[in-house]
Order: structure tokens, then C-alpha cells, then sequence
């Protein structure tokens, strides 16, 4: 009550009057203060303490650092100063993600995106649960929007089945080891991967997948909520120019124009411009026997994707299945609305096309015969292998499939992501192989971790060596990751074949014998360690009854999209997907293209 009274009596004590403030561009505003009885002087001595206060402030915005050199002041929404001002080059997941965190810390980010307008384009990218974690600290809102376009994978089986002992029926077994004296015993399934013990370790969402084309509308609509005009399409990052400590970066656009930043955040892709300049590196360049290109080296695999609708009896209950075999391995996985993604891969030389890849700019009619049946071509290097992929292929509509060499880097552990006022993230710096679905997930926990360290600086003096600090904050689990990720490759190819069963004469080499003996190892010791470090990095904490209650809100949508795609395509036929992994929207990719066209 006494405090209330003081308040009242101040009210009273003031009347109608102008002064001055600072607003958030530095520009110094009029505003009016309003009560019922103050006049003569002390109406301009409040004047005058705010005008005081304005030039405080405006005094404020300039430090002196510790080198004696003048230094901006850098805000937060409850810091006085101005905003961090960021050029991002690249509006994929990583370029996107990074925009709405800097964004939402009050940061002043410019997206410079190479396509000329965004479209719906791209299929299905994976969301682990350490990624999930990530997500939902960055934005709550946007986690749910996320989670309403959202198929789990990971709440049901996923793992390695025989590609040659699976009897075709899509059966759910035990991946038991009974079978070696059992000769009744079913072995189509090697090993189950942990995902949902391991997610449930850690109290987080499960892993699942959603469709590029939703994500990328989910983030460009939160994006713009608080910056209409976040990003520039057609008008892609060429070069920089880094003009010293706290001094900022030019950077050079494909149209000629330039425009200055605290910050340059290189998120575009593995073919990165600004990687390029960096690394001293040249665009897409490649060896002469192709193993080679811009710095990232040919994984020795070529990958094939395709598209499918088809009702499997196992469809509910699996996420996604990795087939082994000599030689290859091929993948399913469940995308939602009744839809089936598969990859096979394969070890071959670069270079070896046979499909179209959007990333690699090849279309269908450059290919050495166009009129190829894709799908006959891809089940022509699993003759003998399980009926099960046959199915899934002979569903897929040949238009549909299409390839890409599978290029990666090694960890950049004695060379900086960063130079200057410069700084890389996700593809741009650690491409990674696609076998444990991180590569998206790392984009997102370098946006999140690259925010946090930049909005804890006060000044622009700091500003190069907190890029500094992000990379030593990233390059140990990052690299650990990439390492799992070609592991899981060559282990499948290299030293991975059908088990060596006492029942039958499929697997007979060493390898055989070698996989044989990984299974235990694999299933009590490996995969549980692997998934348990994925998902250790999981800023929201426990999330408690979150995960089981988007799991049973998920079932009963999931079933009922799924159902009416099977009776449409029932009743209409197979149709060719939309473009898929691999495909890029059929638009001008630059403004000078755009113009050219």
C-alpha cells in the first residue's frame, strides 16, 4: 500500500511533458510523459535529465578496447548498443535455422540465397533427437509446427536386416541367435538399432523425418514474422573481403553489388563459395580421375533414390530397415503419408551415372541411355537378394529414381572454420555421409551454439575471437560424428557381408565370419554407445511426458494419412513423386541468370 501511494504521488506531482529517448537505431526520439499538475522549471529540469540520459547513451555505443581502439557497442533486446549486423550465404537448413536464432536475439541478418525463388523441392531430411532438443530450445512454436508435419521413425523397429535371408514376407522376428542351432529359427534380421531407449535415456522427442519443402516454409514464415525481408533470393555470396579485428566484412554478391557486415556466416553447402575463399579453393573443381573436388573427397560410393507408395506388412511397424549384403547396401524408410524413401548404395567410381542429380546439374537426357529403365538397372545389382527390396522397386516409378556421388571432408582439426570476421557452418565445412542422418542435425547444432556465442559478446573487439571460440566449441563433436558417419559406410561395404550362417552356403568369405562375430558387439555395445552420444547434446534437458504424448497424438494421424494413399493409389495407380533427395527447383538460380533468361 505505502508503495502504491509513492507512485500515486509521483503521478500527481507530473504533469503533460515532452522528452527525449534513445530508440533501438540510435536516433533520438520525443515522447511525452503525462500526469496533472508539474509546471515552470521542473518541467525543464525533467527535460533535461532525459536529454542527459540520450547523450549517455549515445556516448555509450562506442568502448574503448584493449588495444586503445574505438569498439561498438552490440545490443540484446535488454542491452543498449545497436544490432549485431550478420550476412548469411546460403538458405538451406543451416543458412535458415542460424537467420531465426540470430534473429530472435535481436540480431540484424541479411539470408543471401542463390535461387532465384524458393519452391517446393527436396524430399524427406531426418531429425534426430539431439536435433529435436535443439529445435525446441531455439523456438517452441517452431517445434510444434514441426512436430504437426513430423513422421517418427524411431518409435518402432529400425535396424540391419539379411538382404539375402529376409524370405520376402516383411516379417517381424527376434534378431536372435538361436538360429545357429535352430535351423527354423528366422534370421532376417541382423541387429535393431536403440533409438527409442536411447532417446527415452536422455527424455527427448524420437527421431523421425519431414518433408524439405515443410521445414523450409516453417522457418521462412518464422522468419519473417520478425524481419520481412530477411533474405535475397538469386543474388548468391561470390567473395569476401575481412577488414580486421572489429572492422567488419564486405561481402561480394553474384550481381555485382556489395554489402558490409559485423559477420559473414558461410552456410552454403558443400560446393561453399566461401569455403572456397577461405581454403584458397576452387568452385566444384575436381581431379582428373574425379576422386577429388573442391577439397572433399569421393566417399567410393554412389548412392540411387527413389520414391514409392506401397502398403508393406511391416509398414506400421518399422521405421527404416538398412539391408546388407557384398558389395552394397540398400535402405527404406518410412516418409509418411504412405510413402516409401529408399537409397541404394553402391561401390562404384565417380562419375559412373546412370540417373539424374539436381545437386550435380545432370538431367536424365545427359545420361548415356536416357531411355534406361532405372529401376530394372538397380535391381539388375541385387539379383538374388530378398524379394522384399524387389517389391519396393518394382513399385517405384523408373522417372522417379535418380543418384548422386557421395563426396565428404575430413575433420578441419588443424585448420580454423573461421577467418577474420568469417566464419563456415554445416556442409559448408563438415559434409558428412548421410548413413547416420546427422547432417542436417550438426547444421542446426552449429546455428544454435554459433548464436549463443555471439550474443554474449558486448562489443565488435570480440567478435573475431568468438568465431574462434565456435569452432573450438564444435570441432571435437563434430568430428566425432563425421567419423561415425563414414564408419558406418565402410564398415557396411568393407567389411560387411551376408553373416556366416551353419545353414546355408550365403556367406562364406571372411567377411562373412567378421560380420558374423560384430553382431553382439554391435547390438549390446556399438549402437547403444553411438545413439547415446548422438543425443547427449540435448540443450532442453528432459523433456519428461513430451515425447510419449507427440508419439500418441502421431499414431492415430499417421495410420489415417497412410490409409488414404494406399486407396488412391489403389484405385489411380503409381504416379512419379515430386522431385525428391536429390532435385532442385526448375528456377533461375541467379539474378543475372533471371535477367539472361
Amino acid at each position: 500500500m505505502k508503495f502504491a501511494a509513492v507512485v500515486a504521488s509521483i503521478g500527481v506531482a507530473c504533469s503533460t511533458t515532452s522528452a527525449f529517448v534513445v530508440s533501438p537505431n540510435g536516433q533520438t526520439v520525443r515522447t511525452k510523459i503525462s500526469g496533472t499538475s508539474m509546471i515552470g522549471s521542473r518541467s525543464e529540469n525533467v527535460l533535461h535529465k532525459f536529454e542527459s540520459r540520450s547523450s549517455a547513451l549515445r556516448m555509450a555505443e562506442l568502448a574503448k578496447g584493449m588495444d586503445g581502439e574505438d569498439y561498438e557497442l552490440l545490443s540484446l533486446p535488454a542491452r543498449e548498443g545497436r544490432a549485431l549486423k550478420v550476412a548469411i550465404a546460403g538458405g538451406g537448413v543451416g543458412g535458415l535455422t542460424t537467420a531465426l536464432c540470430m534473429l530472435q536475439k535481436g540480431f540484424d541478418v541479411t539470408v543471401y540465397e542463390k535461387t532465384a525463388a524458393f519452391a517446393r523441392f527436396g524430399g524427406p531430411i531426418q531429425f534426430a533427437s539431439n536435433a529435436l532438443s535443439v529445435l525446441k530450445e531455439i523456438d517452441s512454436n517452431v517445434f510444434d509446427r514441426i512436430m504437426e508435419k513430423f513422421t517418427f521413425t524411431g518409435t518402432r523397429t529400425c535396424g540391419i536386416k539379411d538382404g539375402l535371408r529376409a524370405d520376402g514376407n516383411f516379417r517381424m522376428t527376434d534378431d536372435s541367435l538361436a538360429y545357429l542351432w535352430d535351423p527354423e529359427t528366422p534370421a532376417d534380421w541382423f541387429v535393431k538399432f536403440p533409438l527409442k531407449e536411447c532417446a527415452d535415456l536422455y527424455g527427448l522427442p524420437y527421431t523421425g523425418v519431414i518433408d524439405r519443402p515443410d521445414l523450409q516454409d516453417i522457418l521462412m514464415d518464422e522468419c519473417r514474422k520478425i524481419k520481412p525481408d530477411f533474405i535475397q533470393n538469386g543474388n548468391p555470396v561470390t567473395a569476401y573481403e575481412s577488414h580486421g579485428k572489429g572492422k567488419g566484412v564486405t561481402v561480394n554478391l553474384a550481381d555485382g553489388t556489395s554489402a558490409d557486415a559485423d559477420v559473414l556466416v558461410g552456410s552454403d553447402g558443400i560446393w561453399s563459395a566461401v569455403r572456397a575463399q577461405m581454403y584458397g579453393e576452387e568452385i566444384k573443381k575436381s581431379s582428373t580421375n574425379l576422386q577429388k573436388r573442391q577439397g572433399c573427397t569421393y566417399s567410393g560410393y554412389t548412392v540411387f533414390a527413389g520414391e514409392t507408395i506401397i502398403k508393406t506388412p511391416d509398414y506400421y511397424e518399422t521405421g527404416y530397415k538398412v539391408y546388407i549384403g557384398p558389395q552394397r547396401y540398400f535402405v527404406t524408410s518410412d516418409v509418411g503419408d504412405g510413402r516409401i524413401q529408399w537409397y541404394a548404395f553402391f561401390a562404384l567410381p565417380p562419375g559412373t551415372k546412370k540417373a539424374p542429380s539436381g545437386w550435380g546439374g545432370s538431367v536424365r537426357d545427359d545420361q548415356a541411355d536416357p531411355e534406361e529403365n532405372l529401376v530394372d538397372y538397380v535391381k539388375s545389382l541385387h539379383e538374388g537378394w530378398t524379394d522384399e527390396i524387389m517389391e519396393v522397386l518394382d513399385s517405384t516409378p523408373p522417372d522417379s529414381v535418380e543418384q548422386r556421388d557421395l563426396y565428404d571432408r575430413s575433420p578441419e582439426l588443424f585448420r580454423s572454420w573461421a577467418d577474420g570476421n568469417v566464419v563456415l557452418i554445416g556442409d559448408a565445412v563438415h559434409p558428412m555421409m548421410p548413413n547416420l542422418g546427422q547432417g542436417g542435425c550438426q547444421a542446426i547444432e552449429d546455428a544454435y551454439v554459433l548464436t549463443e556465442t555471439l550474443s554474449n559478446i558486448r562489443t565488435t573487439e570480440k567478435l573475431a575471437d568468438s568465431l574462434q571460440q565456435f569452432y573450438r566449441k564444435r570441432i571435437l563433436r563434430v568430428s566425432i560424428v563425421q567419423f561415425l558417419s563414414r564408419l558406418a559406410s565402410d564398415l557396411i561395404i568393407n567389411a560387411f557381408d551376408t553373416p556366416w550362417s551353419p545353414h546355408d552356403d550365403l556367406g562364406k568369405s571372411w567377411k562373412s565370419y567378421l560380420t558374423f562375430f560384430w553382431k553382439p558387439l554391435l547390438q549390446y555395445a556399438i549402437f547403444p554407445a553411438q545413439f547415446a552420444y548422438l543425443y547427449s547434446y540435448h540443450p532442453t534437458g528432459d523433456m519428461e511426458g513430451i515425447p510419449a504424448a507427440l508419439e500418441s497424438k502421431w499414431k492415430t494421424e499417421h495410420y489415417d494419412t497412410a490409409e488414404d494413399a494406399f486407396a488412391r493409389v489403389a484405385e489411380e495407380g503409381q504416379a512419379a513423386a515430386g522431385p525428391s533427395f536429390f532435385e532442385k527447383a526448375k528456377v533461375s538460380e541467379t539474378v543475372l541468370q533471371a535477367k539472361r533468361d
